[in-house]
């Protein structure tokens, strides 16, 4: 007897679901979950770190997150529009700038900004101390992607949407910014929600900037504490804590997409 296609797969479909289900009982039963547990659950560790890892930390990294995000986000338009624009001199910098900071490693660029900036202004500081330098150090990374993102978002707005425009009179800069931009931005909102689960996780840099205990962020606290305790609990706190972030984030960027798909 010839079996359908249908069938097949069917067959398929099962023998695949039973062997992921047998993989994962035999690595739960080949594990020693009671030295795992000591090791990475001890909640008298977990314990310890709150409230702190909350009132602290966490705030200081959507702290550093958000500040991060809105420099980034601003540099990147008018990077975009200068990678768009008809000047010459303006594309060029703007292509030399998205190259050279998508090159660079972030924790350079904060490092640069932290400890260059200083001994090349030393009359001057970067407003907000460690909140301004972080701002800058991981904005100015973040802005080369987004600068692109914007770019990418503009050219697919209809070229007819800013003829027309123009046609009523409006000028290139109050067409763009009434009509062309706010069609790219949403657009472009997944991948920049995508952006700052990234500058939320490149938080864990700002070390490098030698912060105190009143603006530590998580995986610094938890390096901290797991010192004083010995013991690696603290990164799964950290870790969770992370996801708190992360996840709504991650949720709100598939809405945004299946929302845009259903637009379209």
């Amino acid at each position: 007897m010839t079996m359908s296609p249908r069938r097949r797969r069917q067959l398929f479909r099962v023998a695949g679901y039973v062997l992921f289900a047998a993989a994962i009982a035999a690595v739960a039963a080949a594990a020693d979950w009671g030295r795992l547990s000591d090791a990475f659950l001890r909640l008298d560790v977990a314990e310890s770190m709150f409230p702190e890892a909350i009132t602290v930390a966490l705030r200081n990294t959507i702290v550093y997150t958000l500040l991060a995000f809105v420099f980034g986000l601003t540099l990147g338009l008018v990077l975009a529009l200068m990678r768009l624009s008809s000047i010459l001199p303006y594309r060029w910098f703007a292509t030399a700038y998205i190259e050279l900071f998508r090159g660079l490693p972030a924790l350079l660029v904060l490092f640069m900004v932290g400890y260059g900036v200083p001994l090349a202004f030393p009359d001057r500081e970067i407003p907000g101390g460690v909140y301004g330098s972080v701002a800058v150090g991981l904005g100015l990374t973040a802005a080369a992607y987004m600068a692109e993102t914007i770019r990418a978002g503009i050219q697919a707005v209809p070229r007819g949407q800013l003829e027309a425009a123009r046609t009523l009179g409006m000028s290139h800069p109050r067409a763009m910014i009434s009509i062309v931009l706010p069609q790219a931005f949403r657009i472009v909102i997944p991948p920049l929600t995508n952006e700052i689960i990234l500058l939320t996780k490149d938080t864990s840099l700002v070390y490098v900037l030698g912060v105190t205990s009143t603006t530590i962020e998580l995986t610094k606290f938890a390096g901290d504490t797991l010192n004083t305790r010995v013991n690696p609990t603290p990164l799964v706190v950290a870790g969770l804590l992370y996801l708190v972030i992360t996840l709504p984030l991650s949720q709100l960027v598939r809405g945004l997409e299946r929302r845009a798909g259903r637009e379209r």
